[in-house]
């Protein structure tokens, strides 16, 4: 955030205190000379104060909208509205789904994101810095404001479900065919077969063992398929991004697209 602002202008956080808002970041700076609203992402898991309830994450996860961080970003959004441009930074892999983020409005903040979005008198650079998925990817789309420029840098994804998870949820049966087809688990179930009654529950835990690596592989090779199939530029293609920039030239292209 502090490489794209203006270096004479010093920025000033704003809800910098605000409890359990860590992984919102709320500017108020100054981009190529214009007054801009300043909205990053944590990019590093956050520790939490206290006694996290069992039902929450024991950290505040890194590219993660929580409850409380999407509500500071959903006033800060408005607050920016008709007085001054919106830009974001994203690093953004969606709301966090626990339990306790549930029970804490989750999606009633990351549905007023989407109003605040939907209502802001202004312009909206949006920059993919690095992932873009999830309820982020609905919210924070460019349907809901036709004032809004989203560029993402070269080698950022931005898909509705990122790949590790598609693998593991969407794809799960294809996931299963895979290991069962491993030429190891073939040949462990063979042999299985072929021992004796005494041999067998060993070589069951063994197959147990093999199965959960050999399916933790194939849920990473899926994962890289997705993700080179859903890269960024198949984003541009389909509408959901603008422009694909170097990193280099992040902060020259935010002030194109707020003099645009």
């Amino acid at each position: 955030m502090a490489a794209v602002c203006d270096v004479d202008h010093r920025p000033l956080e704003r809800w910098a205190g605000m409890a359990d808002a860590d992984t919102a970041v709320v500017m108020d700076a100054r981009i190529g000379g214009f007054p801009v609203c300043l909205l990053g992402v944590e990019s590093k898991p956050v520790p939490r104060r206290g006694f996290p309830p069992t039902d929450g994450p024991d950290t505040y996860t890194a590219g993660t909208l929580f409850p409380r961080s999407s509500k500071k970003a959903a006033r800060a959004i408005n607050a920016a509205s008709g007085n001054r441009p919106l830009v974001v930074l994203a690093n953004l892999s969606g709301f966090d789904g626990s339990p306790e983020s549930m029970r804490n409005l989750q999606l009633e903040y990351g549905a007023e994101i989407g109003r605040a979005i939907v209502n802001f008198n202004g312009p909206i650079v949006f920059v993919v810095i690095s992932r873009y998925h999830g309820g982020a990817f609905v919210v924070f789309s460019k349907r809901l404001n036709e004032n809004m420029t989203v560029l993402a840098v070269e080698g950022s994804y931005a898909s509705v479900i990122g790949g590790a998870p598609a693998a593991a949820v969407v794809f799960a049966g294809d996931v299963n065919k895979r290991a069962a087809a491993d030429p190891r688990v073939k040949a462990l179930e063979a042999r299985i077969a072929a021992a004796s009654q005494a041999e067998r529950a060993a070589l069951r835990l063994e197959l147990t063992d093999l199965r959960a690596g050999v399916r933790a592989e194939k849920i990473s090779e899926v994962a890289s398929e997705f993700d080179g199939v859903h890269d960024i530029h198949r984003a541009v293609r389909v509408g959901s991004v603008d422009k694909v920039i170097q990193a280099s030239d992040l902060r020259p292209e935010i002030i194109a697209a707020l003099e645009k």
